[in-house]
């Protein structure tokens, strides 16, 4: 069963996976009970996992290397993730 929360969460990545592909990118949900969205840039290679988690100030969306979006500004989310993945450098 699904808790409230973990509803809540697969909706806002559902919804920022929605906005990707006109981006660039690529995503998938995985992670079954506990979502999170895997993105792909296909031009660079470069991939992260997006999380969503609330806070004080509504629902944030976390990445590495240190990205963060809020959920409720998903156009702008979605594009600074797009420069993340077209910025990182190789590690």
């Amino acid at each position: 069963m699904t808790s409230g929360y973990t509803a809540e969460r697969r909706t806002h990545l559902e919804a920022l996976a929605e906005l990707l592909p006109r981006q660039g990118l690529v995503s998938r949900m995985v992670g079954g009970d506990d979502p999170v969205l895997w993105v792909w840039h296909p031009h660079t290679s470069r991939q992260t996992i997006v999380f969503a988690t609330p806070s004080a100030s509504g629902w944030l969306f976390l990445w590495s290397p240190g990205g963060q979006g809020r959920a409720d500004d998903l156009e702008r989310t979605a594009g600074s993730l797009r420069e993340t993945l077209a910025s990182a450098q190789p590690g």
